[in-house]
């Protein structure tokens, strides 16, 4: 897994780690919002010579067209196999950007530096790049790691609050396969700021999982947890050109994996009905009808994780016992959206 910096330093820190890099040329790639709003603030004396890279905000910019426009820049640029990228933005932006120098050349260096609290404990870290594509979630991408991520808290003032609810989501799942101490303190509050001590907290239990597993072939499918219905609500939302935030829909998945770990493997009802209330009352309702079962179901087939076409999903036993390769049959799914809607509509 890559090397974590957690700092407040980013600028400096930043600066460390290119000194360190025989680097024959630096890029940096940012969107429109963290070209605007982050990259004045790093500080960072490298980055002032850097080549900048923007590409558009925003889930629904990637895609194809936007891996390609980084390619082109890389390529129109100069950029050699001894070249950098430094990637500044959100989980969209870690994740094609990582996409973006895994291929390019087949293959050069880059930095993440996450400027969201998502991209800070999920996207930026474990190796995962790619695209969204055919109207299906990160259905292309490599497993490629960031030689280094620098951490930092520095920058969520810019985020306005329902990104920082989309990060806390994740934050959730990780205490739900921690800890039950973790996940009561979690869900203690409504989503708010948190210190840098949380996030890497939160990072570390993810750390440890992908250095079992990098390239997740066995017990890293445990952080897939709310992403099997997650990602196919988040697909469903885009396809029907109402994008949501990635936390929001790993928030909703969260309740229905839930609600089958419950139906199948006897998870408390207790945990359950607390984690439900916290979604309903802090994320809402993803809005769907039992008219969109089918598709919700077609796109858990789609799924990364599915098996032989078969719906495969994390479930838990309990708080901090995560249980992988639960093949759940159409008719559970159905019952447990119902049951999701149920609590959250």
């Amino acid at each position: 897994m890559s090397h974590i910096t957690y700092t407040q330093q980013v600028g400096a820190a930043l600066d460390r780690v290119l000194a360190s890099t025989s680097c024959s040329q630096l890029f940096v790639l940012v969107d429109e919002n963290t070209s605007r709003l982050v990259l004045p603030r790093i500080g960072s004396e490298r980055l002032r010579s850097a080549d900048v890279i923007t590409i558009a905000a925003g889930d629904q910019h990637k895609n194809l067209d936007t891996l390609a426009q980084v390619w082109k820049a890389l390529s129109d640029k100069g950029a050699t196999r001894q070249s950098v990228l430094v990637g500044v933005g959100g989980g969209m932006l870690t994740d094609l950007g990582g996409l973006a120098a895994a291929t390019f050349k087949r293959g050069i260096r880059f930095v993440n530096v996450p400027t969201t609290l998502l991209g800070a404990v999920d996207a930026a870290v474990g190796g995962k790049t790619g695209i969204n594509f055919n109207g299906l979630k990160n259905e292309v991408g490599v497993f490629a790691t960031a030689s280094e991520v620098i951490i930092s808290t520095c920058f969520f003032d810019t985020l306005p609050y329902q990104q920082l609810r989309s990060g806390y989501a994740e934050m959730i799942k990780h205490a739900m396969l921690d800890s039950h101490e973790a996940f009561m303190a979690l869900t203690a509050d409504a989503p708010q700021a948190v210190t840098l001590a949380q996030v890497e907290h939160s990072v570390e239990l993810k750390r440890r999982v992908v250095d079992q597993d990098p390239h997740e072939s066995g017990v890293r499918r445990v952080l897939n947890l709310g992403h099997t219905v997650g990602h196919a609500i988040e697909s469903l939302a885009l396809q029907h050109g109402r994008p949501v935030p990635h936390g929001y829909a790993v928030a909703w998945g969260l309740v229905t994996e839930t609600v089958l770990s419950h139906l199948l493997l006897h998870f408390p009802s207790g945990d359950l009905h607390r984690l439900a209330c916290y979604v309903r009352d802090y994320y809402g309702t993803p809005g769907i009808t039992c008219d969109d079962y089918s598709t919700l179901l077609e796109l858990m087939h789609h799924d990364k994780k599915s098996r032989q076409g078969e719906v495969n999903c994390t479930l838990l036993n309990h708080i901090g016992d995560p249980v992988i390769d639960n093949i759940i049959t159409a008719d559970a799914v159905n019952t447990a959206l119902d049951i999701m809607r149920d609590y959250l509509d």
